[in-house]
Parts: structure tokens; C-alpha cells; sequence
């Protein structure tokens, strides 16, 4: 199946390079592009992309608001599309923002072409982008100026010790492998633990899980593995 992707990004130079890329893989199409939020959520309403690489700062509406507009969208717009933030370290402080909006991951401007790539395709499949190292370096970043929670909270008692334990690891930015070799389990079983932990916290995917392991002072700030 072929990934329907739209770039947003106020550098004509960026969206143009980024289109090039994308659209020679055999298996991405570049559907659109927008040089602000307001436009890009427009350019997404009427293309239906499945990934939308989106830029945090613009004119007009900023990455976060149209996020915001794409994954909370008004009654009787249903496509809800993954989004995949472009950041920078100098805004280190949105990231937090991004994941709260809904943000699938993030990746830095000056990525390697092939990080790019095989971004959109981990997004598209349902994956949040929160293993890769560079994103581990953004979660800790961001997470050093959240405030420690002094108490758990009660929402965690609804999980297994084991769900506790894959939740807190996938906090701490390990894909579903490492997971699996560190308790020694199957993928598969790492997957189905997944599931269950997003189904009794009410949580959307990988991303939320991450936000909610350090906010329910499940896992500190600055903690190490």
C-alpha cells in the first residue's frame, strides 16, 4: 500500500527537497504541501494523507495549533491523519506541546535522508516515533522540566506488574525489540502487552503512553534505565 504524505514547511527549499526524497521511493506519494498550519490543514482535509510532516514553527498557524486542528478535528470531519513533527533542538520546549497534541514523533531537519524515510513509514504503520536515539535525547531533554510527581496515580493499579514494566520501558524510548530482549519475551507477546496497556489507560498510541508514564510518576525525570 502506498503512503499518502503532504509536507508542511514556510522553507520552499525544505518542502521541495523533502517532496524529492519521498516521492522517489516506490512506496510514498506525495500527495501536497503547504507553507503554513492553516493551509496545510486545509491541503490535509482535502488530500486525506496518511502522514503529514509538519514543521513547528510558521506563519500564520503554527505546527501545534494545526496538529491540534488535524487531530481533534470539528464534528463530521473523520480523517484523522499521523503526524510527524520537524524540529530542531533550539525548540526543545514544543516537544512536550507536540506530544500532548497528539504528535505521532519528531525528527530533526538535518536528519540523514534515510532517517526520513524510514520516519514516514514507522508513523504510517501505527508506530509512534519514540525509539530512534535522537528522539531518547528529545523525551530526556523535555522531561527535565517536568515537575516530579509525588504520588502515583491510582490509574496505574489497573495494570499488571508486567504491563508496569513494558509501559515504563517504552517511557524510556525502547522499541517493541528491545523491550522483548530486555524482560525476554517474544515480539509478538511485547505487542499484545502494548495493547492491553493502551486499552485499560484509554491511551491513543505510543506517544500518549510516554506522556502518561511520566506524568502518573511512573517513571522520574532524569531516572536512568
Amino acid at each position: 500500500m502506498t503512503i499518502r504524505v503532504i509536507i508542511v514547511d514556510d522553507q520552499t527549499m525544505v518542502r521541495a527537497g523533502f517532496a524529492a526524497l519521498l516521492s522517489a521511493q516506490s512506496d510514498i506519494d506525495v500527495v501536497g504541501e503547504a507553507p503554513d498550519g492553516r493551509k496545510g490543514v486545509e491541503v490535509s482535509r482535502s488530500t486525506h494523507p496518511d502522514v503529514v510532516l509538519m514543521d513547528v514553527r510558521m506563519p500564520e498557524m503554527d505546527g501545534l495549533a494545526a496538529t491540534r486542528e488535524l487531530l481533534d478535528p470539528p464534528p463530521g470531519v473523520v480523517h484523522r491523519p499521523k503526524v510527524l513533527m520537524l524540529t530542531t533542538f533550539d525548540v526543545d520546549d514544543y516537544v512536550y506541546a507536540a506530544l500532548r497534541a497528539g504528535a505521532s514523533g519528531f525528527l530533526l531537519k538535518d536528519a540523514p535522508p534515510a532517517d526520513l524515510i524510514a520516519a514516514v513509514r514507522v508513523v504510517a504503520a501505527g508506530e509512534a516515533l519514540l525509539a530512534p536515539t535522537v528522539t531518547k535525547r528529545l523525551i530526556e531533554d523535555f522531561t527535565k522540566t517536568m515537575p516530579v510527581r509525588k504520588e502515583r496515580s491510582p490509574r496505574l493499579k489497573t495494570l499488571t506488574p508486567r504491563e508496569l514494566e513494558v509501559l515504563e520501558l517504552i517511557a524510556r524510548g525502547l522499541s517493541n525489540q528491545e523491550i522483548a530482549e530486555k524482560l525476554v519475551l517474544a515480539e509478538q507477546t511485547v505487542k499484545t502487552h502494548i495493547g492491553r496497556v493502551l486499552a485499560k489507560l484509554g491511551l491513543r498510541d505510543r506517544a500518549q503512553a510516554v506522556i502518561f508514564a511520566y506524568e502518573s510518576g511512573l517513571v522520574t525525570p532524569g531516572q536512568q534505565q
